[in-house]
């Protein structure tokens, strides 16, 4: 009977940072890049030995620009990894040539230890320990596979005989720490009393799995597990069954089985080559295709991300055509949410999604309002300046072409894209504005003469009345408008599609 861990799974906010980390510094194997499968829109990337074997894998949501969570107790505190002994000393070189924050080595339960820190802030161990890989990566002092993980507690005891139904028993103590020992690897316990309950976000370990022979194991643990807190049924994974169930402290455990495997839908030379998309969102798979964040292996080329005034994201199709799409989300929204429209507009155009700095209750928008027709005329004003040097910046830093850039903006992301056209002339000189209305006040007049809009309002939208004052300044500063009012409300439809990919595919410079 398999014993455990199977794996462990953390939340990251900068995936090509992660990727570089984990497969560029740490040389594990990405074994699988997918669509979530609880969240399509989550990209969920695995790493391992060379075959993703299960005690060999380290999992990744990708929360981009996402916000960090909290330490505390009920907590994954650490990751610890097996190496080669006799290595940790090129380790630790490898560390200070890399600039990776290190400590260490030292010695824990008998066993020589580095502490690092991922890009994260993640703690992950490298713990010299004799452990063979089940299936070796190329170089000879990889990790090879998962050593330990800490719990932080705040019940220990409870915790210690909660895990012993997966395999664990009681082993030596040192300080604040018991250990509990399964065939295959550690549980370190550390006393989490006096410290606040952990907060999910990124920088945390969202949970541990152990490993299960198959279904019936599954199965089994669920009708043993009766009324633990947090129980689940089983999921399926496509690459592993697995329930999940929360020990008395608080920490999230998953119960998977080891099959099918990585290799179920790819070869083993193949792995981690390909995005897959969970067969449940296969209706979408092109949409989560465009929305999920890309990202490059540590040996390809890249284009590095600038540190500017906007979070934004980079869409690159694979055979671009030189032309830009900017986009702007409406309120709630992110920078990924208008992809899939925007390509569908122009397949070949590369798209950078942009977020919103204003928050409202926790959501995403572009500036602050009063209520929901009142607008904080400053701070209009002031985020419009921004996005200006944002875009001044991202032509210069990335080397866009500004005579081939489009912008795209939906409802709040509309509004202040109309904002910039009447505050900043110049700038936009092709734009899309969907469910757009007028948000300031005393507009001034500009001169326009040579941009291109299509403004497109919703017949039943409760907003509409405010739009022909925006088309009535975009008019008078000498814009060419076409105002077009569809058979819709406030949100999108096809009709949005098919009219803005006629409009725009007159109008690009080739």
């Amino acid at each position: 009977m398999p014993s455990g861990f199977h794996h462990l799974t953390a939340i990251t906010a900068r995936v090509q940072a992660n990727v570089d980390f984990y497969a560029g510094f740490l040389g594990l194997q990405l074994v699988k890049q997918t669509a979530g499968f609880a969240d399509g829109a989550q990209l969920h990337l695995f790493y391992g030995d060379a075959a993703g074997s299960p005690g060999s894998v380290i999992s990744f949501l990708v929360w981009e620009a996402g916000g960090r969570g909290r330490s505390g107790h009920g907590q994954v505190f650490e990751l610890a990894l097996a190496v080669p002994p006799a290595s940790i000393g090129e380790w630790l070189a490898r560390a200070l040539r890399a600039q990776i924050p290190v400590e260490g080595p030292v010695r824990e339960f008998g066993e020589p230890v580095l502490r690092l820190r991922d890009p994260d802030g993640i703690i992950v161990k490298l713990v010299g320990a004799d452990l063979p890989a089940t299936a070796p990566l190329p170089d000879p002092i990889a990790p090879t596979r998962l050593r330990a993980v800490t719990l932080l507690s705040d019940k220990r005891d409870a915790s210690a005989g909660f895990l012993a139904q997966f395999g664990y028993r009681a082993g030596p103590a040192e300080g604040a720490v018991q250990r509990l020992m399964s065939d295959t690897n550690v549980i370190d316990l550390r006393d989490g009393s006096g410290f606040v309950p952990a907060i999910p976000g990124t920088g945390m370990i969202d949970h541990v799995a152990f490993r299960a022979r198959d279904a019936d194991a599954v199965r089994a643990m669920q009708r043993k597990l009766g009324t633990a807190q947090g129980l689940t049924e089983m999921h399926d994974r496509h690459y592993f069954l697995s329930l999940y169930v929360r020990d008395p402290a608080g920490h999230l455990i998953e119960y998977a089985t080891d099959g099918p495997g990585f290799t179920v839908d790819e070869p083993q030379e193949a792995l981690g080559q390909r995005l897959f998309v969970p067969p449940h969102d296969a209706a979408r798979a092109q949409d989560l295709r465009v929305m999920l964040p890309q990202f490059a292996l540590p040996s390809a080329e890249r284009t590095p991300m600038r540190d500017l005034p906007f979070i934004h994201r980079f869409h690159t199709p694979d055979d671009p055509d030189g032309s830009v799409i900017v986009l702007l989300h409406g309120t709630g929204g992110s920078e990924a949410d208008l992809m899939p429209l925007a390509h569908r507009i122009a397949p070949r155009a590369t798209l950078l999604g942009v977020r919103g700095r204003s928050t409202e209750e926790g959501i995403n928008r572009w500036f602050r309002r009063f209520d929901a027709v009142t607008y904080d005329q400053a701070d209009i004003r002031s985020e419009a300046e921004a996005f200006k040097g944002f875009m001044d910046s991202a032509v210069q830093s990335y080397g866009l072409d500004a005579r081939r850039i489009s912008y795209l903006g939906y409802s709040n992301g509309a509004n202040i894209l109309g904002a910039v056209m009447l505050l900043h002339p110049g700038l936009v000189q092709r734009a899309i504005l969907l469910r757009g209305i007028a948000v300031l006040e005393d507009a001034p007049t500009p001169d326009l003469a040579g941009a291109d809009v299509l403004l497109l309002s919703g017949a039943h939208d409760p907003f509409a009345r405010m739009a022909p004052a925006l088309e009535a300044a975009l008019r008078g500063a000498g814009a060419s408008l076409d105002a077009q009012t569809l058979p819709a409300g406030h949100d999108l439809g096809a009709a949005d599609l098919d009219v803005s990919k006629a409009w725009l595919g007159q109008r690009m410079v080739s």
